[in-house]
């Protein structure tokens, strides 16, 4: 989410300053690449980069490819594969054993471009859909590109779609992917073999951080370079004030009972409690423990938190498994963490692994390729 708001920034200052631009997607990879199938860069006429497509090889030619598609106004499908020799040759070869589909669209001046599917996604801040279709078989042919967009509360649909006989198919798997959360790669007909690639985007991660003090600095730091959405929240008027934390999104000032009138909650939201008030974090604890967050980090040793949850349980309140599982403390992966940056380090990892279902543990013990899950789901296997 962060290279997709990045994007609709970079776009909105290119057209302040009168210059065209274009939009470069991975749509497709067969085999290893360093980035995966919907990994996206703007382009502007002057050549102006933002987001990444690689991991840096392949932006130059993408960049010259770009430029063509500005001036022709027609989008094209460019196939890299990392495993040709003259590949290599020309610099592109990434040793990642792999082939690269990026579709390069043109921004036109309308409703109906890619950006402004983005926009959307952006304001919604919640799930969303988005199909992009493109042939591999006929690359001279039609391109249609990004043209269907689905968040929670408007589809949007480029006029390619008006009279396509694949449009209800297409529809019906945008809506599946959004309902399973999981992106798939499928083929439509209509005279021509489309390839669609329905990519579900997940929301931004939206961290609240329950205190305002000294080791809640490096947290908002971390989380603001993944460009995570994050608010402060303290009781304390003097801690916090926005210049303290220039980083964060908000800064609240509040007692416990009135945090969750003044958050918006999403499939993606954290806590971590770090106050160093007991009183206060057991209060608001109450007031988390059934909403079926994700995550709940709670600092401090592993006694306290027994102590919270002890006491909760003596005032008559049964929690239950789900809500346990939910409940992280003491917080934090076990990386060795000494001093605030350490451990802000350790709760930015802790909770990027749970909100992705991962274990967290060294990729060197894991028996799959990295991204087996992924690439079996966008296959459609």
């Amino acid at each position: 989410m962060k290279e997709i708001v990045e994007i609709v920034a970079a776009y909105d200052r290119a057209v302040k300053e009168g210059k065209k631009a274009a939009l470069a997607t991975v749509v497709l990879v067969e085999g290893s690449a360093y980035r995966r199938a919907g990994a996206r860069m703007l382009i502007t006429e002057d050549g102006q980069l933002t987001g990444a497509i690689s991991g840096g090889c392949l932006e130059g030619d993408a960049l010259r490819k770009a430029r063509m598609v500005i001036l022709q106004q027609e989008p094209l499908l460019v196939t890299y594969d990392t495993m040709d020799d003259d590949d290599a040759k020309l610099g592109v070869g990434l040793g990642c054993n792999g082939i690269i589909h990026i579709l390069i669209e043109p921004i036109y001046d309308s409703l109906q471009n890619p950006i402004n599917y983005l926009k959307a996604i952006v304001r919604n801040k919640g799930n969303a859909v988005l199909a992009t279709l493109f042939s591999v078989d006929d690359r001279k042919g039609p391109q249609p590109g990004t043209c269907l967009c689905l968040t929670s509360d408007a589809i949007l649909q480029s006029c390619v779609l008006s009279d396509a006989i694949y449009k209800d198919a297409l529809v019906t798997d945008v809506e599946c992917a959004i309902k399973n959360g999981q992106s798939e790669t499928s083929t439509y007909a209509d005279g021509t073999i489309f390839t669609g690639f329905v990519e579900y985007v997940k929301p931004m991660v939206s961290l609240v951080i329950i205190g305002a003090g000294n080791d809640a600095i490096p947290l908002t730091k971390i989380a603001a370079v993944l460009g995570w959405d994050i608010t402060v929240v303290d009781g304390r008027p003097n801690y916090a004030l926005q210049e303290r934390f220039p980083l964060a999104n908000r800064v609240v000032v509040s007692k416990p009972g009135n945090i969750l009138s003044q958050i918006e909650l999403t499939a993606s939201t954290a806590f971590v409690l770090m106050t160093h008030n007991y009183n206060y974090e057991i209060e608001l604890l109450k007031e988390l423990m059934p909403l079926g967050l994700s995550y709940i980090g709670i600092l401090g040793p592993k006694k306290k938190l027994v102590r919270m949850l002890a006491e909760i349980e003596d005032n008559g309140v049964q929690i239950t498994s789900a809500q346990l599982a939910s409940i992280y403390g003491p917080v934090g992966l076990d990386i060795g963490s000494e001093g605030s940056e350490e451990i802000a380090l350790s709760i930015v990892a802790e909770i990027k692994a749970v909100l992705s279902s991962r274990e967290g543990y060294s990729l060197k013990y894991k028996p799959t390729p990295i991204h087996a899950e992924l690439d079996k789901a966008v296959a459609g296997k």
